[in-house]
């Protein structure tokens, strides 16, 4: 039976902007939602964010301007910027949003699948609010396990420490950490459960599409190195929803300077999550690209040249050659860590790259890339696996900007010696009155695994963290 005191806990701190649809409460005893409609309602939830700023400088994409690194006490943005193997990062992260957020919408998923089968209603519902329930719990556990864990590696997976399995509805639950090879087992057992309940076209973009959910398997298959599932499920996926959204058509009409895209007018996002809320404010200028991304777009680059300013004298360094992202929501809709369609396709040329179909990988990039680039948009195929990997990863930061991706592709990339990276940066480029230091990450180091935060350690003795890191308690 559903309890007064959860509902309190979700109302505050969830959050719900249909948390007053509940006030009215039953009698103890009683479900306080008492049909399966309010279940199946409760799946949608449009203002989920998961915020990044505890490993969003960990990446070779992003930048942050001298003032805020030169001069100010250490805390995770610098220590992440500077690549400070040498912090104590589990003092720097006494609490984590984005920590704290997952697992409250895990707790959602889990109280409407242990739940719906006593509601009033449809049976059919039923099933497919719980499918629609679990999809959402094997993203939001595999985006933990990819922070909070080593990549998943098929020789040490089984024994390497993963994350907290959530798996039914419990407020008290102390449960004891898994190993990445079981967290990866029940995002796969989550996703074949629900897929034969899913619809094609749900009722509104918070439920999981069936397209979403072949996008989430074939992205699992892909980090666990399973090439073949991952290119069929990525082809499933692109089955439901193959569309792109033409810039370059776009940048013809004026860009977003003349026509307006929200959310709904964009025809290849596949979900909506945030980073910071559902309407992202603030985070372009907050998210400051690199010299290194921002010589890679180029000149003739639409995703550039719609998007971003390199010469604000306000919000970026002069003369750094950086730019950030300068077109609120409202004028066009970027997805920062949901799905969107440019993901699938990407994935699907990595996976015929990784079988040596190089005809076929680079013309599912250059499917792409014709939406993209402004001019010359056709790659020529390489003569190597190497040379075509290199040529998707290089499309991936391009188009996969922000959020969780380039810091999950370093992860699992870094794996293999063909495609491991020793990040480099030096710093500070226009500041002459501190000395320019040059600082590099290693492909194998530890600071690619992030501490749990310190307050959900010391209220369950079951977790610490993945690296060999002091616990100050």
């Amino acid at each position: 039976m559903m309890k007064l005191r959860y509902f309190a806990l979700v109302c505050v701190g969830l959050m719900m902007s249909a948390c007053d649809k509940y006030t009215d409460l039953t009698p103890k005893g009683s479900l306080l939602v008492e049909s399966t409609q309010d279940f199946y309602d409760l799946v949608s939830y449009p203002n989920r964010a998961y915020p990044v700023n505890n490993f969003q400088y960990l990446v070779d994409d992003q930048w942050m301007r001298e003032s805020y690194v030169v001069g100010v006490n250490p805390n995770m943005n610098t220590v992440n910027f500077t690549f400070d193997e040498t912090a104590d990062r589990v003092n720097l992260i006494s609490a984590s949003t984005f920590y704290e957020r997952a697992y409250v919408y895990i707790n959602r998923w889990n109280m409407i699948i242990s739940l719906i089968d006593n509601s009033k209603g449809d049976a059919g519902m039923k099933e497919l609010a719980k499918a629609e329930a679990k999809v959402l719990r094997a993203f939001d556990h595999f985006l933990l396990v990819n922070v909070y864990s080593k990549a998943y590696d098929p020789a040490t997976a089984a024994t390497d420490g993963g994350i907290c399995i959530m798996d039914k509805y419990d407020l008290e639950a102390k449960p004891v950490k898994s190993t990445v090879a079981e967290v990866y087992r029940f995002i796969q057992r989550d996703l074949d459960e629900a897929l034969p309940f899913l619809q094609e076209s749900p009722e509104d973009p918070y439920h999981p599409s069936l397209a979403f959910a072949y996008a989430l398997k074939a992205k699992v298959h892909l980090f666990k190195h399973e090439f073949a599932l991952a290119k069929e499920a990525a082809l499933k996926s692109l089955s439901y929803n193959d569309k792109l959204f033409d810039l370059v058509a776009y940048a013809k009409q004026g860009g977003p300077a003349s026509v307006s895209v929200p959310a709904v007018n964009n025809p290849e996002v596949l979900s909506y999550m945030y980073m910071t809320g559902y309407t992202e404010l603030n985070f372009g200028y907050n998210y400051i690209v690199s010299p290194e991304l921002k010589t890679l777009f180029g000149t003739n680059d639409a995703r550039f040249n719609l998007f971003f300013n390199s010469t604000s004298t306000s919000l970026l360094d002069p003369g750094s050659g950086t730019a950030y992202y300068s077109v609120v929501y409202t004028k066009f809709f970027y997805p920062t860590v949901g799905f969107k369609t440019p993901e699938v396709y990407l994935m699907l040329a990595e996976c015929y790259a990784r079988e040596d179909n190089l005809n076929e990988a680079i013309n599912t990039l250059n499917k792409l890339r014709q939406k993209r680039l402004l001019s010359n948009p056709d790659l020529a195929v390489p003569a190597t696996r190497k040379e075509a990997m290199a040529l998707i990863i290089s499309e991936r930061r391009k188009e996969l900007l922000f959020g969780f991706n380039r810091f999950f592709d370093l992860k699992r990339l870094n794996n293999e010696p063909d495609y491991a990276k020793t990040l480099v940066r030096t710093f500070p480029i226009v500041n002459k009155t501190v000395p320019q230091k040059t600082y590099t990450l290693a492909p194998n180091s530890k600071m690619y695994i992030i501490p749990f935060p310190q307050n959900v350690m010391k209220m369950n003795p079951n977790l610490r963290p993945n690296t060999p890191e002091n616990i100050p308690f």
